[in-house]
């Protein structure tokens, strides 16, 4: 698998200097479009909320100062030597998502999007490491997102796409484990809960049991599905634990 990295980060700051408003959104659609609006060039920046606030470019001045997009960019280039035997070529980029002021973004529906509905994202040959405005950027964040976005391409690239919440958690947990991330925020109470909790949808499709399953009640209630019972994120911190174990 080739992969090569696309700095974005200084774009978005730079449509963030625009005032809100049209003009904003109108320079938005004509630096992720192409020319003749056929196709998305920048397909990373859909992610992004061009009408944000203005918490979003402080936190895109933190990432610049921080020089982000050259983290990234080393990160990948010392993982490349991993991927010799798989298929596909990709370029990846860094996006700032607002899951915390405005409507632009559900934060559980697109991170759900952005492991689990990629076949236009990889046809098209893109990746993208989301970063969020929730979340304190820092180098270890930055260094998470890109190699869990490389990693997680690389096993569907080998298995195909996920499609039931068993081959989620195998995939994701994959991802997270080979990318660094850190240990599950579960203690081991809640680790064997969830391992319970789960194992009777392991096969289902039913994408409000997988949302439930995945991020927990949390989400569940801000979607109007069931809860069942699990603390943030607890399927996703299973199969970290569980990734992690083997």
């Amino acid at each position: 698998m080739k992969l090569k990295f696309i700095p974005l980060l200084q774009l978005q700051r730079d449509l963030y200097n625009i005032p809100r408003g049209q003009d904003r959104f109108r320079v938005y659609l004509e630096t992720i479009l192409r020319a003749d609006a056929s196709d998305v060039k920048l397909l990373p920046l859909v992610a992004m909320n061009p009408m944000g606030k203005e918490h979003i470019p402080a936190i895109l001045d933190t990432l610049l100062a921080m020089d982000a997009d050259a983290v990234a960019d080393r990160a990948i280039a010392q993982m490349l030597d991993r991927f010799e035997e798989d298929s596909g070529t990709f370029k990846l980029g860094l996006v700032v998502a607002d899951d915390l002021m405005g409507g632009w973004t559900n934060r559980y529906t697109s991170e759900f999007s952005t492991r689990f509905e990629t076949e236009q994202s990889l046809k098209r040959g893109w990746l993208s490491g989301i970063l969020w405005t929730s979340e304190v950027p820092s180098i270890q964040k930055v260094h998470e997102v890109t190699l869990t976005a490389a990693y997680r391409a690389a096993y569907i690239q080998r298995y195909g796409f996920a499609r039931t919440l068993q081959e989620m958690l195998n995939q994701e947990g994959y991802a997270m484990a080979m990318a660094g991330c850190r240990q599950s925020n579960l203690d081991a109470d809640d680790l064997a809960y969830t391992r319970e909790i789960v194992a009777p949808y392991l096969s289902t499709q039913d994408y409000p049991t997988i949302v439930t399953c995945l991020f927990g009640d949390r989400a569940a209630r801000s979607l109007g599905y069931i809860p069942q019972g699990l603390s943030e994120y607890a399927g996703l911190a299973l199969a970290l634990h569980q990734a992690q174990q083997n």
